[in-house]
């Protein structure tokens, strides 16, 4: 399913106050963690897929990259990026990820953010990543982690008074489409295990180097109130994985 809320004006007005749209990198609760996962970017061709506004490619080239390729389906994403920089190193691409198809090791790194939970297929994914990475190339990503993903309403249970009693866990083992309310829309989601997520790397030639479900840092638990619900359960799953 390829799926473009962010044309959605109302939508994409919502996301673009969003703090990891407003200040970048450091807007994102995970970033402390996922930057430590990044490789050496020195001279290396970057593939940035579902790059929204374009930080990673920009980080890419800041931290030496030789060039970076952003791709994402929404051309109000696209906007936003192109407006960011003028670097000639800096290509975006307007295309679904599931229709990728670029040429054997196109790139060394390939980089993706809260993206692959919008596709059906990761081993498809896997196999076209694979396949544009040169040998010993880098795959490093981010998704929602599969307990934040089972239930499918991604909301806390609450009791009368409206108190967060626990995060709710339920079909995990079924596989497939699920309908999430996220700033005031239905968008579908595909739930994968952490089997499967595992799995699917060592299947499809990659080595698993590093995975980190990432707690939010001392500095955001104390931004809002509502924070330390944050380290009751996992929202994300990051993993850095290189080709064989």
């Amino acid at each position: 399913m390829k799926e473009n809320k962010y044309d959605n004006p109302a939508f994409f007005e919502q996301y673009s106050k969003m703090s990891r749209s407003v200040d970048g990198l450091k807007g994102a609760g995970e970033w402390h963690e996922f930057k430590k996962m990044m490789p050496d970017f020195s001279g290396k061709r970057v593939l940035d897929l579902g790059c929204g506004f374009g930080w990673h490619c920009l980080y890419a080239i800041e931290n030496g990259a030789e060039s970076a390729v952003g791709v994402d389906i929404s051309e109000n994403m696209l906007a936003g990026a192109r407006k960011k920089t003028d670097s000639p190193k800096i290509s975006y691409i307007r295309q679904a990820l599931e229709d990728i198809d670029f040429p054997p090791a196109s790139f060394d790194v390939v980089i993706s953010s809260l993206t692959f939970h919008y596709i059906e297929s990761f081993q498809a994914m896997c196999e076209k990543i694979n396949h544009s990475l040169a040998s010993g190339g880098e795959f490093v990503f981010s998704v929602e982690h599969p307990v934040f993903t089972a239930q499918g309403t991604q909301d806390w249970y609450y009791d009368e008074d409206g108190s967060k009693l626990h995060w709710p866990v339920d079909k995990y083992f079924t596989e497939g489409l699920r309908t999430a309310n996220f700033l005031g829309e239905d968008v579908a989601k595909y739930h994968k295990t952490l089997t499967t997520y595992v799995n699917t790397l060592l299947e499809t030639g990659f080595e698993l180097v590093k995975l980190v479900e990432p707690e939010p840092d001392a500095a955001m638990l104390n931004s809002h109130p509502d924070m330390p619900d944050e380290l009751r359960r996992p929202m994300m799953l990051l993993v850095a994985a290189r080709k064989k």
